[in-house]
């Protein structure tokens, strides 16, 4: 049922919620980004965005660090250099685009799911470098890892 639903939402996401235009929108910025040469790190996220961008529901967004339980430059100090500098250059614009297609959508009763979306997305444009996504139960799983891991060191053990 979760998938028929997903399914759904995603192409009412594409039909309604342009959710194809805003895929185009990361994809245009990873090409801008590639034809840097020194962008290619903020490419690879963008396209990382645009295939949520595309498809979001049923998948979520997580940090490879949690996902794989190793760190990497992309989600340590020199990650978060590369989130200040997207945020600079591209980040802000498309934060603002989706915000202001989740305040179109959430207009209505049937469009806030679509909205959500959008405000996911939106903050996503901040700091996408190190992000990964994947389905949701394995975003599931790896917050119910962190939730128990927290848990037991509150309990002294």
């Amino acid at each position: 049922m979760e998938n028929e639903l997903a399914l759904l939402l995603n192409i009412l996401w594409n039909v309604f919620a342009l959710g194809f235009v805003t895929a185009a929108m990361w994809l245009l910025a990873a090409v801008l980004m590639t034809v840097t040469i020194i962008g290619i790190p903020w490419a690879r996220a963008c396209v990382t965005m645009a295939s949520y961008s595309f498809l979001p529901f049923g998948r979520s967004l997580v940090s490879r660090e949690d996902l794989t339980g190793v760190g990497s430059i992309g989600t340590g100090p020199l990650g978060l250099l590369a989130n200040l500098v997207w945020f600079l250059l591209a980040g802000i614009w498309l934060c603002i685009s989706h915000l202001t297609l989740a305040a179109a959508m959430a207009v209505t009763i049937i469009g806030l799911p679509l909205a959500w979306a959008h405000l996911k997305l939106a903050g996503a444009a901040i700091f996408p470098v190190g992000k990964r996504v994947v389905p949701n139960e394995v975003a599931d799983a790896i917050s119910l890892g962190r939730g128990r891991a927290a848990w037991g060191r509150m309990r002294g053990g």
